[in-house]
């Protein structure tokens, strides 16, 4: 993944562009704690080879999974960044567009880039902090 600093004046914005083949989750999780972000806010647009994409279920209190095997337009990714103890965690969620016309989407778990993926990060001035509320079985933003 190639990175780039579009604004330089606080709070920073990073264009950043994967190449084929990079998993998206793990590599936008590298470059949070690089840049040591504690919030921020994503968009993003491209394609992937396949994807894994989740649904919450209440009850089970975790994610269903659902797999996309097949090549997909990325027609909207949109994310935060939020401190999850003391490092940043990754809040994303993907509306896959496929072959056919039709839509998938969900939160996104895992995601392999093709042919790019291109990517719009922007940290925010204030940190944010995610805590487990066990009633619901996850980590949420917890404002004061």
């Amino acid at each position: 993944m190639k990175s780039a600093v579009l604004d330089d004046r606080q709070p920073r914005t990073y264009l950043l562009v994967f190449d084929p083949g990079e998993e998206v989750m793990q590599g936008l999780l590298a470059f949070a704690k690089q840049k040591r972000l504690t919030a921020g806010h994503l968009t993003a647009i491209g394609a992937v080879s396949d994807a894994v994409l989740g649904f919450f279920d209440r009850k089970a209190k975790d994610y269903r999974k659902i797999p996309q095997k097949d090549q997909a337009e990325v027609l909207s990714m949109i994310g935060d960044v939020a401190l999850k103890g003391e490092e940043p965690a990754l809040h994303v969620h993907a509306v896959l567009g496929l072959a056919d016309g039709t839509t998938r989407g969900g939160h996104l778990l895992e995601a392999h880039v093709w042919p790019t993926l291109e990517v719009v990060l922007t940290e925010s001035p204030s940190h944010l902090r995610r805590k487990f509320k066990p009633e619901l079985g996850l980590p949420l933003i917890d404002l004061p």
